[in-house]
């Protein structure tokens, strides 16, 4: 038995190790892209045209930050970017998560109807023309209303508060309906509260969507007025891209001589990504649990 014993327990030991081994290795390749970005934002740009940089700069710079900060209009391209964040996240939860309660009421007749009906969307649309036609003619284009409300609804989020909400114990709906709430009030003050976990995982991904999302902005805003951060980052990575074929304009070329838009696109993606990384160690253990929770039904 002792012998039996100790076996399991030096192959038990050595599976953790190997496990422990590939964690590492997974984790440095996940890893190494990011740091070798962020080394290559804080390099000169000529010199980082040689190439050969890989954790740490070989020659220090801050021409491209500094590039990025001294425009007024990156601060304001930054809170359109949070303020679209912020809404759009919030009140997308809110109505798909109403939206999931409704269709596992038991009593209402139109649930599997409504249920349907938007599962046929995630299969089905009207196309990339249609679309902006219907932006156009709602009056939504140049509006900050374009970033929020065509997404206010996602059909996939719904079918995962919908299972997450079917695991929880009817009595606790029924309860309180007896005791006079409404469907609204019983959504607010019970639904809400427990399915905070698969909330949460919800809105991490919502709000990774939101951060990201420019092509939006430059079809439904033309004007310009409600750009936000990653539009900005984008239309200074074209033009210093196309710096680099009109190098005979020496005055551009004076101004921009420290950068390059190898070292341009990694400052923007550390100022883009910074962020998300930020806000996701604070919501990762109701990610885990509310994905787990939400897709498996007991």
């Amino acid at each position: 038995m002792k012998s039996e014993f100790l076996r399991t327990s030096v192959g038990s030991k050595l599976f953790d190790a190997g496990n422990i081994a590939l964690m590492l290795a997974f984790g440095c390749i996940m890893i190494y892209p990011f740091l070798n970005l962020l080394a290559l934002s804080f390099n000169d740009g000529i010199d980082a045209a040689r190439g050969g940089i890989y954790l740490f700069p070989r020659k220090l710079s801050l021409s491209a930050y500094e590039l990025l900060f001294q425009n007024h209009k990156m601060l304001e391209g930054l809170m359109w970017s949070v303020l679209r964040v912020v809404v759009g996240t919030s009140l997308c939860l809110f109505a798909t998560g109403l939206l999931a309660y409704l269709v596992n009421i038991r009593h209402f007749s139109g649930k599997r109807l409504l249920r349907i009906l938007f599962f046929v969307t995630m299969y089905f649309n009207g196309g990339f023309f249609p679309a902006y036609l219907l932006m156009l003619k709602l009056g939504l284009t140049n509006s900050f209303q374009v970033y929020w409300l065509p997404s206010l609804f996602n059909v996939y989020f719904m079918l995962l508060i919908a299972s997450y909400i079917q695991n929880q114990p009817e009595a606790l709906f029924e309860s309180a309906r007896i005791d006079g709430a409404g469907e609204f009030r019983v959504y607010w003050r019970i639904v809400i509260p427990i399915c905070m976990p698969v909330f949460a995982a919800v809105s991490v991904y919502l709000a990774v969507s939101h951060w990201n999302s420019w092509f939006d902005v430059v079809l439904y805003n033309p004007s310009g007025d409600y750009d936000t951060l990653q539009v900005y980052l984008r239309r200074l990575l074209l033009e210093m891209e196309g710096l680099q074929q009109i190098q005979d304009q020496q005055m551009l070329y004076n101004k921009f001589r420290d950068l390059s838009p190898l070292t341009l696109r990694a400052a923007t993606t550390i100022i883009v990504t910074v962020p998300i990384l930020l806000v996701y160690p604070f919501l990762q253990k109701y990610f885990i649990g509310g994905i787990t929770l939400g897709s498996v039904k007991g």
